[in-house]
């Protein structure tokens, strides 16, 4: 998804560029987690320009095998993984299935680690633009569907459906500790 400047495939790859350039300066070690509805692929942390160099062309380049999400499973793996504490940042638009609570995952995971998240998402996420007929496909599932952008009801449906959901965000992640 990106409609203004950037994709957000794109945005995360930035962010994280940024944190891991600021951690070599700290000469801190960096590693990464791709996951989807599963783990995709695991990269353990090192120290080195060379080895952020690697991770950014890896996050440019990868194409994930599945198009589901599953944050719970990915936190979970890195409390899992990451034997010693650390601070983590999870890099996420944090859509997923809705009835998929990952509080508890955050809430456990944060306490043995100091967890980070980072939404990245679309100004048009927020609120869509009235354009008329728009052809919209679900990311996870694939379904494809017209709505009509020029219906004032559609719009203000659509933004307080995003009000709703970073509420619900926001209260998990004051509730699991974590910051946002």
């Amino acid at each position: 998804f990106g409609t203004t400047r950037q994709m957000k495939r794109d945005m995360a790859t930035e962010i994280a560029a940024t944190l891991a350039f600021s951690a070599i300066q700290n000469n801190d070690k960096i590693g990464v987690i791709f996951f989807s509805d599963q783990i995709e692929k695991y990269i353990p942390p090192k120290k080195g320009r060379k080895h952020i160099l690697y991770i950014i062309r890896e996050m440019l380049d990868f194409t994930p095998k599945s198009k589901k999400t599953d944050i719970t499973m990915a936190v979970e793996y890195l409390t899992r993984v990451m034997k010693r504490r650390c601070t983590a940042f999870v890099l996420s638009d944090f859509y997923q299935r809705v009835g998929d609570d990952f509080e508890h995952a955050l809430t456990i995971c944060n306490r043995k680690h100091e967890l980070v998240a980072i939404q990245v998402y679309d100004p048009r996420a927020k609120m869509l633009p009235d354009v008329g007929l728009m052809k919209v496909r679900d990311a996870e599932t694939g379904h494809e569907m017209f709505i009509d952008t020029s219906s004032k009801k559609l719009r203000l449906a659509h933004t307080r459906y995003w009000m709703e959901r970073e509420g619900q965000l926001r209260q998990t992640f004051a509730k699991s500790n974590v910051d946002w």
